[in-house]
């Protein structure tokens, strides 16, 4: 009862931020920040379009399907993607309701990108727009989806995925600030930040399969910054420090056992740890330290012509774990010398992912190696190792 009343306290704060004159934007971002997000999807659909100012009264028809599917070069990648995105639907859902859906979220990716030539898609950003869709409906998502892709998701959206890797190199950094000791562990495990791309890119619509958490989210993301997505993968790799420090220390195993993402999160618990995060540690502050972990990373991708060669030859996980074992003789030999020195200076090493590739192998096959270097340029083909 006692929650009813708090609900029942919160839906008429939001209705009275929504009729004030003009809206109470800041009162609407705390409650889509605060417990319990906002509530109900039909809350949602008046809210969500303020979060990020767009105006509902003249929303701009779509154009005819055909028109929009003739030529288009996107069409027959977003149309595999929305294939394969059968269990982003209600289960019990109607066959025919859903494929009406899916024809819907096609054109609503196609139109967004066609009025926007800028803008390239990646695989996963289907995953965003059907949560757009299933609670605003086609018109109204089109509008925020577009808004949304000029915004927050602009990143994700360019030719390269240069700036995606950019917001992967915040993660590190993060849990460095509250927990060195996981920071410590996942660096000697080499296990890079590849686990968290598909969290950061679909904004968890991937692989959460509760739709209520995934809107939950949605509410907390579009009333932040644009990086409180890669805050929140940092909390949930801390609220899993027992497992991680449990884990055997190589980088197949650590990658294996984050990229598994538990469905019982405590999320409100979550998200409002990633809130004061950001605000005891802002991402100005761990800028440079985010740089420097792509210094670290271009070092890697130096030495990705040899992997790429060597690939072609044999099977490149054995490749990898000779370099790997190499490597680690050569700093077995330098540990003795530093171990004097590092008495006395413990440096924290911020090497970051020097191969970040030798687990992704053995968990995603070969193509992945091309995937997680310079070859991140040749994107759709390759991203499609990253979704299961």
């Amino acid at each position: 009862a006692d929650f009813d009343a708090k609900k029942k306290r919160k839906v008429a704060e939001i209705y009275q931020a929504l009729n004030s004159d003009p809206i109470n934007v800041a009162a609407l971002r705390r409650m889509a920040i605060s417990e319990g997000g906002l509530l109900t999807d039909e809350i949602r659909r008046k809210v969500w379009p303020k979060l990020l100012s767009v105006n509902t009264d003249d929303l701009p028809p779509l154009p005819a399907r055909e028109e929009l599917r003739e030529d288009n070069k996107d069409f027959q990648q977003v149309l595999l993607d929305v294939r394969r995105s059968l269990r982003r639907f209600p289960p019990g859902m109607p066959d025919d309701q859903r494929e009406g859906l899916q024809e819907e979220l096609i054109d609503i990716i196609l139109h967004v990108l066609q009025r926007n030539p800028q803008l390239h898609y990646y695989q996963g950003y289907h995953d965003i727009v059907v949560t757009f869709l299933l609670v605003v409906g086609d018109r109204l998502a089109t509008a925020l989806v577009e808004k949304l892709s000029t915004h927050h998701l602009r990143d994700f959206m360019d030719s390269t995925m240069d700036n995606t890797k950019h917001i992967l190199n915040y993660l590190m950094p993060i849990i460095d600030q509250v927990n060195p000791e996981v920071h410590d562990f996942m660096q000697s495990a080499e296990v890079g930040t590849i686990f968290a791309l598909s969290w950061l890119i679909t904004w968890f619509g991937h692989v959460l399969s509760d739709f209520r958490h995934v809107v939950r989210l949605y509410d907390f993301f579009l009333a932040c910054h644009p990086l409180m997505p890669i805050y929140f993968a940092a909390v949930i790799v801390l609220h899993r420090e027992q497992e991680v420090l449990d884990c055997e220390c190589d980088m197949a195993s650590v990658h294996h056992l984050l990229s598994q993402i538990p469905q019982d999160l405590p999320y409100e618990s979550l998200i409002s740890k990633a809130g004061d995060l950001f605000v005891q540690f802002p991402p100005s502050e761990l800028a440079k330290e985010a740089a420097q972990a792509a210094q670290a990373e271009r070092t890697a991708a130096s030495t990705f012509k040899d992997f790429e060669l060597a690939s072609v030859q044999q099977r490149p996980d054995t490749v990898l774990r000779q370099r790997f074992r190499e490597r680690l003789r050569g700093e077995e030999r330098l540990r003795g010398e530093e171990r004097t020195k590092s008495i006395l200076t413990k440096p924290r090493t911020n090497r970051f992912v020097k191969l970040a590739v030798m687990g992704l192998t053995v968990a995603l096959g070969a193509a992945a190696l091309a995937m997680v270097k310079s070859a991140l340029e040749w994107a759709p083909k390759f991203q499609l190792q990253i979704f299961p």
